[in-house]
Parts: C-alpha cells; sequence; structure tokens
C-alpha cells in the first residue's frame, strides 16, 4: 500500500535522528514495550497493514507538511493508532467479507503460542466430536500459517494418533501407544479463527482421514499421473453430459479445463464419501460438482451457525405432551411450501426461519403462505445477509420488524439491497422463539405435534448428496462444526433404517426433489444441536 510505504519512509528518515526521539523510532520493530503485544506475537507491519485505509492517508498528508521531530512524532503514533484501530476493530469496512484475505499468510514456529493455543482448541473439538474410546492427540506438526482476517486464521496440518488414556483424563499427561499399529495416525487439517480481543475461537474446518490412505494414494498419483484413453473419454464424457443437464457455460477454455479437473477431483470425494457411509445414500455427480471445497463453503453455507456466543437465548420450548409416533411428514398434511433456491448467497438460515414461520402459520390460520427471505437478507440487522445468520437473531429481527411479507411482494433476488420493508404488506407475524431439546425422541414428538422445525447441521456430507439417506461417520460430520441451516418437515424410516426428512434451499433438481434424507438416532452431524421455532400465538 502507499501510505504504508510513505510511513515506512518517514520512519527511516525520522530515525537518523535518534538523539532527539530515541524511543519512538523503534516502534515497527519493538515488541517489548507492552506485554500484551509479546502475548499476540503479530507483527505490527501486518496490524497496520489491515489498520483503516482514510487514517493511513491522514497519516500520509500529516508526513508531507511536517519534517524532523514532531513529523516523526505524529507518523509514529497515527501509524500505532492504525493499529490499534486494527487489534480493537475499530474503523473496519463493514463491507469487506468475512473471510476475506487482508493479508498473506504467514508461516509459523511450532513454538508461536498463538498456534499452541490454536492447536489445543483444534485438539479438544476433535476429541469432542470422535466417538473413539481413546484421547487423540497431534503427534506431528507439518505445516501451519495464520492469517489476520478480522481476528486470525490459522491453517494447521498436523498428524493425529490414539493416545493410552481414555476420554475423561487431562489429554497433556497422556502417551502415546508405542505400538505404531495402534497409533491409528491420521492427517488432518484445521481451520481456527481466533478472535483475542473477544476470547473466541472457532474451528472452521476439519478434514482428517488416514495416514496409510494418504500415502497409498501418493504412490499410486506419483507412478501414474496420466489417465488411460478410455478413461479419459469417460470422464469427458461425464462433464459434458454435466454441462449439459446443469446448463454450465465457462469464460474460455482455460476455465473450462480448470472446472474438468476440479470435476475429475469431486467425482474421486464423491466415491470416498460412498466408501465411507454407513446409510443408504447415494453420492455421485450433482450441480456442484464442479466447485472446489472453499468455493462450495463460501457461497453456500454459513460459519457463523458454529460460533455460539452469537446466539440469542431463546426460552426452552414446553415438551411435546405425548411420545412420538412412528413417523410423520408435515407435507401429507399440507403444512410445507416448495422447495425454494437460495442461489449464490449464503442466506440458508432465512430459508430455515421462513420456512417455520410458514408452517406455523399455517396451523394456526389455515392458510400456507410463502413467505419473503429477500426481507430477512435486506431488514435485518442482526444477522449478515448473504454472509450468513442465525435462526435466534431472525426471530427477534422479525419481531422488530412487525412481520413477513410475502415472496410476491418481497421478491428474491439473492443479494442484499436496500431494506423496502412496508408494514400494510405484512402477510404474517411471530410473538416469540422457542429452542427444542437435544433429544432425538423429544424432538421427533415435538415436530410431530407443533410443526416443521428450524434447524442447523454440519454440510459434510451434502455437497455430492443425490439420495438415499446420509450416515457419514462422526469423525467426519463433526457436530460441533455447523454451517447449514434447514427446515425439518419430518422422519420415518427405510428399510428399517430411521432418517429425517429435511427440506433444503438449493433448488428440486438437488437430493431427492430438494431434500436430504439424514440417518435419525445418533445425533449425526450435530441435527440436534440447534433446533428452534417461532411461535404465534
Amino acid at each position: 500500500m502507499l501510505s504504508i510505504g510513505l510511513i515506512q519512509h518517514y520512519n527511516r528518515y525520522c530515525c537518523t535522528y535518534r538523539s532527539y526521539v530515541p524511543n519512538v523510532c523503534e516502534i515497527w520493530g519493538i515488541y517489548s514495550w507492552n506485554k500484551w503485544w509479546r502475548k499476540t506475537n503479530i507483527p505490527l507491519f501486518n496490524r497496520a497493514q489491515t489498520g483503516h485505509r482514510s487514517l493511513l492517508l491522514l497519516t500520509t498528508h500529516r508526513a508531507n507538511m511536517m519534517v524532523g521531530f514532531r513529523s516523526c512524532l505524529v507518523v509514529q503514533w497515527l501509524a500505532l493508532a492504525a493499529v490499534l484501530g486494527t487489534v480493537f476493530g475499530l474503523g473496519e469496512d463493514l463491507d469487506r467479507p468475512l473471510f476475506g484475505p487482508p493479508g498473506s499468510p504467514i508461516r509459523l514456529h511450532e513454538s508461536d503460542p498463538g498456534l499452541k493455543k490454536a492447536l489445543e482448541f483444534a485438539e479438544e473439538r476433535y476429541n469432542r466430536g470422535s466417538n473413539a474410546m481413546h484421547l487423540r492427540r497431534v503427534s506431528r506438526l507439518i505445516s501451519a500459517t495464520k492469517q489476520l482476517v478480522k481476528g486470525i486464521r490459522y491453517t494447521i496440518t498436523v498428524e493425529v494418533s490414539n493416545t493410552q488414556c481414555k476420554k475423561s483424563t487431562m489429554l497433556r499427561t497422556c502417551d502415546f501407544y508405542p505400538e505404531s499399529q495402534k497409533l491409528k495416525t491420521e492427517l488432518c487439517m484445521f481451520e481456527v479463527w481466533d478472535v483475542p480481543w473477544q476470547g473466541t475461537s472457532t474451528l472452521l474446518k476439519q478434514k482428517c482421514q488416514p495416514k496409510v490412505e494418504v500415502e497409498e494414494t501418493n504412490k499410486v498419483e506419483d507412478s501414474s499421473t496420466s489417465q488411460s484413453p478410455e478413461e479419459s473419454v469417460e470422464l469427458l464424457g461425464q462433464f459434458k453430459e454435466f454441462m449439459a443437464k446443469y446448463n454450465k457455460v465457462y469464460s474460455s477454455q482455460e476455465e473450462a479445463d480448470r472446472r474438468l479437473r476440479i470435476f475429475h477431483e469431486n467425482l474421486k470425494t464423491a466415491e470416498k464419501l460412498q466408501s465411507l457411509d454407513q446409510g443408504s445414500a447415494e453420492y455421485g455427480v450433482t450441480k456442484f460438482s464442479d466447485l472446489t471445497e472453499e468455493e462450495f463453503r463460501s457461497t453456500y453455507l454459513n460459519p457463523l451457525l458454529s460460533q455460539w456466543t452469537l446466539q440469542r437465548p431463546m426460552k426452552p420450548a414446553s415438551p411435546a405432551r405425548g411420545p412420538a409416533p412412528a413417523s410423520w411428514d408435515w407435507r401429507d398434511h399440507g403444512a410445507v411450501s416448495p422447495v425454494k433456491n437460495q442461489g449464490m448467497c449464503g442466506s440458508c438460515w432465512a430459508f430455515s426461519v421462513t420456512g417455520n414461520i410458514e408452517g406455523q402459520w399455517f396451523l394456526k390460520n389455515g392458510a400456507l403462505l410463502s413467505l419473503s427471505e429477500q426481507e430477512l437478507v435486506d431488514c435485518d440487522g442482526l444477522d449478515q445477509a448473504c454472509r450468513g445468520g442465525l435462526p435466534s437473531n431472525a426471530y427477534e429481527a422479525i419481531e422488530k420488524l412487525g412481520g413477513l411479507e410475502t415472496e410476491t411482494d418481497y421478491t428474491y433476488t439473492g443479494q442484499k439491497q436496500r431494506c423496502d420493508f412496508t408494514t400494510r404488506k405484512v402477510a404474517a407475524y411471530i410473538n416469540s422463539s422457542v429452542e427444542l431439546s437435544k433429544d432425538e425422541k423429544e424432538i421427533a414428538a415435538w415436530l410431530a405435534e407443533n410443526g416443521p422445525v428450524s434447524v442447523a447441521l454440519n454440510a459434510f456430507a451434502m455437497q455430492f448428496y443425490r439420495k438415499g439417506v446420509s450416515h457419514p461417520f462422526k469423525i467426519f460430520c463433526n457436530p460441533w462444526m455447523i454451517d447449514h441451516a434447514v427446515l425439518m418437515v419430518g422422519y420415518g424410516e427405510r428399510k428399517g433404517m430411521p432418517f429425517w426428512a429435511i427440506k433444503n434451499s438449493w433448488g428440486e433438481d438437488y437430493g431427492e426433489q430438494g431434500y436430504y434424507y439424514l440417518y435419525r438416532g445418533s445425533n449425526a452431524c450435530g441435527i440436534n444441536r440447534m433446533c428452534s421455532s417461532a411461535v404465534i400465538n
């Protein structure tokens, strides 16, 4: 940045006058002047890079006006103000993406205190989501970086192995198994987002697979990097069929080639999902098969859902008056509107909430309405529109607004616009909201008695889901890493396999006519962790 360069220039100029300003001129390199700076271990220059732009321009202007001691002092302390503005989140550009790239990733040494803290947090969440008997911890650090993104995002690749301790033991005191076959080492990638000034950490991503499998895969890829002519022809045919079915058009041949490579990798991922699924699900080509995992996550998912500290408290729902019937589906009773499509906008939270209110309004008033998600995207000041939101916030926003308009009156566009809410067009209102039990039997009983439920889950297996009952292993679908909000409309069994019927918001060409079926009874993918409903008196 030009302004940063000018600040550095004046720092060098000013530092030739050390007899006048012996300490201030060292501000860019000194970390020991304050214990807080030593704790954070973040270079000041990287902090200043993410500071408020207008403040840096002001710094440049003052630097051009003044020379000597006073100039140096002004430049240094305005630079420090830019730093502090970044650290405490002051003056930030509110339109900047939550996980955008304001600074390049910095490689970390294993002794970095922030990295140690992030690893301990990742280990704790990993073990909490694992159904293994023994604790597992990091046995080797392979690589680690950090990036300043409204906090610090750590990207860590490690090996994780079995210890000899049961889960009730303190992890740091646990030794690894001496026998290599009992270690069951996995190669894991964690992404941890740490916000030091809020005291919060969030596990954004966890991806693990057995180390042996990775090594064998690498051997195969190294021995033969090219496909046979028959395989290449088959792959190209699959890709052309995919493009025709989903009306895919690419801007150039280079882009088409890139999407073909991604498509090929995703086919292999779908095959792995298929081999690891415990249910009856079929995984394969979907309309998302030309997207990288990162593209899919940033466009269609909602990382805010895993930030428990942001949730607004709700009253607990009264339990159902009786036990759950063997099966129930609100689609058979007229309480569910047709499947909608959120498009390339992370507004799943809005669709989950409007779907719930549509069902509640139908049960109270006998009319099934299609309510406006766009009203929430535009007018809900508690959430972040296409960058994610929380159902608990959405309920409160609807109460404050006075209700929801219909889809016809306030049409969905898939991007944030100026709020155009009109009170006289309100078609449905709510009085409050409640949080359901986390027991799946109690959730089923409440749903059958009271209507469809707003829920959220880990969407690990959803990108390539085609049909059937999905049942990923818990270690791959961590219940604490919730990133997608949906609507639970019913439950039942298929060939003895219990399931939840889930209305998604990715269009009718996703899954089974827009629905995703998830195994019921094991809290799969955290489906029980965020169940809620509006209340209409």
